[in-house]
């Protein structure tokens, strides 16, 4: 895109959640007008996008109709409607990442398939159509147990998965096609986003650690840089770049790693889009994963991925019991912490474990910055 004329250019953004929301802020910058589609009226990026279009992303023509209003289109999650998007494509619409690899990425059978195949260290799977062949094939003596399970497509935020240990845990299988993972022995969980521009430059963000919330199985707390050695640093950025590279693909790629018991390597799951993972480099790192994201799909020059400041991120979940319009309750006190940035989404309705906003906290050290990180968590709730 080396002749873009920056005054007037649109750029659509399927979907309008925090991540367009934060995409759409970095493209503002640059005088790109943004035009997302969502659902959603009162979606997150409502009040920051150009124009927004309330559509499904799932609906062939609402997409088809949506991608025909810009000048570039791209997304922020993985559940759209590829059909409408090959045929943008083949009309000549650009769309970055290509519609081609949006395709295996959304079904994590066929990515499990393309790690297999390009040699990116993944957990053994199988495929099963349906809940009714696990248990067979348990009974048959074929799987063991424990094992994880993973719906092939649609899931995200820790739905679409299940955690199988014995035979008690059965009633949780869950229904529809799906492949079943060997249970990985895990030490760390770790994530590294990755960029990569039509030129074939591709630069990588620090690796960071990631801590889960065991009841909602999602990010709640991830530390930049993880303290890990730098051999198992050094690995992990090269199956980024080897795995962004190998799909051929221009944008932006988070890849989730498992480093297990015995300091092993193991790719999880890859999105090709801005991540949770990524929401500390927005003051943590020279470049943002969305000014990144931007420089990729345009075909501009890769920024800087050096660290400012160490620093620690939680996500402001919904607490538990509480669903209705939502009331933050110690922002003040939160405010008052040195180096604690507040991100809020603004999602109207709180519910339990929903995304509601993110906290970075900097500091001189990861420690430093970790132990603010736990202050914040526990004087900033999310009520209704």
């Amino acid at each position: 895109m080396e002749n873009l004329v920056i005054a007037g250019f649109k750029l659509g953004i399927i979907a309008g959640g925090q991540l367009g929301k934060l995409l759409a802020l970095a493209a503002s910058n640059w005088d790109i007008k943004t035009y997302v589609l969502d659902a959603d009226e009162h979606c997150p990026a409502t009040d920051v996008c150009t124009k927004h279009i309330r559509g499904s992303h799932l609906d062939f023509e609402t997409v088809y109709q949506f991608g025909k209003q810009v000048d570039l289109l791209t997304f922020e999650i993985e559940n759209v409607n590829i059909e409408a998007l090959r045929k943008l494509k083949a009309e000549g619409k650009r769309i970055v990442p290509n519609p081609e690899i949006l395709a295996v990425i959304q079904d994590k059978g066929l990515q499990k398939e393309f790690y297999e195949q390009h040699q990116i260290p993944t957990a053994p799977f199988r495929f099963f159509a349906n809940k009714a062949e696990i248990i067979s094939a348990i009974n048959e003596k074929q799987l063991e147990f424990p094992f994880v399970q993973k719906s092939r497509t649609g899931g995200y935020d820790g739905r679409g998965v299940a955690v199988i240990n014995n035979a008690a845990d059965l009633p949780l299988l869950l229904e529809g096609p799906s492949l079943v993972e060997t249970q990985v022995h895990i030490a760390r969980e770790l994530s590294v986003i990755v960029a990569r521009n039509q030129r074939g430059q591709v630069k990588s963000f620090p690796v960071v650690d990631m801590v889960f919330n065991p009841d909602a199985n999602l990010v709640e707390k991830l530390v930049c840089p993880a303290d890990i050695p730098k051999a198992t640093e050094n690995e992990a950025i090269m199956l980024a770049e080897k795995l962004i590279s190998d799909l051929n693909m221009s944008g932006l790629l988070a890849v989730e790693f498992f480093l297990d018991t015995n300091g092993k390597l193991w790719v999880n799951e890859s999105a090709p889009r801005p991540h949770n993972s990524g929401h500390h480099t927005i003051e943590s790192i020279i470049t943002s994963q969305y000014e990144q994201m931007l420089r990729a799909i345009f075909n501009f020059p890769l920024g800087s991925t050096t660290i400012k400041l160490p620093s620690v991120m939680i996500n402001l979940l919904g607490e538990p019991g509480f669903e209705g319009p939502v009331h933050y309750e110690g922002l003040t006190e939160s405010l008052a912490i040195e180096g604690v940035k507040v991100h809020l989404y603004g999602k109207r309705i709180t519910r339990p474990y929903r995304k509601m906003g993110h906290i970075t906290v900097l500091a001189t050290t990861a420690d430093e910055a970790s132990k603010k990180a736990d202050q914040v968590k526990h004087i900033l709730k999310v009520k209704a």
